[in-house]
């Protein structure tokens, strides 16, 4: 009983192995070399005189008028977007132009204030007449006019305001948020860059 086991198995063993393996391997013996058949080829002629190349001259009508940065934005002329909605696509359109506008500055040192100014007016005189308070949302800077419209962004929160006040007067620091605003930008207590924009 045990051999007719062992025999079974040897068997299969064999079975299986001529699959994996079905012959020898080995190299073949070269054959011949073969004759090439000369009509299979055509022959290709170069013409040694044509040594120039035509380069189209460019109309000066279509030059740049400058150049664009990485951060510019274009916007389309209103008149051209009006005349092709009013369905006259070929109406008089003015040159369209680059707008350099809304450029994101960062500021790695940007500071806020307010908690011994509160029940005061800033020196912009726009707190309203209880002067400044917790929740006030301004910004303070030494130089912008009055009013000057600000927009701060800091990660994944905008925030636009106005110059309110001025400071800071700490060396280095050209911005200054009142509580507001920094509680607005999730950025007080926690440091780090904020981006901002003059609108």
């Amino acid at each position: 009983m045990r051999l007719n086991r062992v025999v079974a198995r040897a068997a299969l063993i064999t079975v299986l192995a001529s699959i994996v393996f079905p012959g020898f391997a080995g190299s073949r013996t070269p054959s011949a070399p073969e004759t090439i058949d000369a009509s299979a080829f055509s022959a290709v002629g170069l013409d040694p005189s044509a040594k120039t190349l035509t380069t189209l001259t460019l109309d000066p009508s279509y030059a740049s008028d400058g150049s664009l940065a990485a951060d510019t934005l274009l916007r389309e002329p209103r008149v051209a977007a009006a005349a092709f909605l009013e369905g006259r696509p070929d109406a008089a359109l003015p040159a369209a132009s680059a707008i350099i506008k809304y450029i994101w500055h960062l500021d790695n040192n940007i500071s806020w204030y307010g908690p011994g100014f509160w029940g005061h007016d800033g020196a912009c005189g726009m707190f309203g007449a209880d002067g400044m308070q917790a929740d006030d949302i301004g910004v303070a800077h030494r130089t912008l006019p009055c009013g000057t419209k600000v927009t701060f962004k800091y990660l994944g929160y905008t925030v636009t305001t106005y110059v309110k006040d001025r400071g800071p007067y700490v060396s280095g620091r050209q911005w200054d948020m009142t509580k507001g605003l920094c509680m607005a930008l999730h950025h007080c207590f926690t440091g780090g860059g904020v981006y901002w924009r003059i609108d």
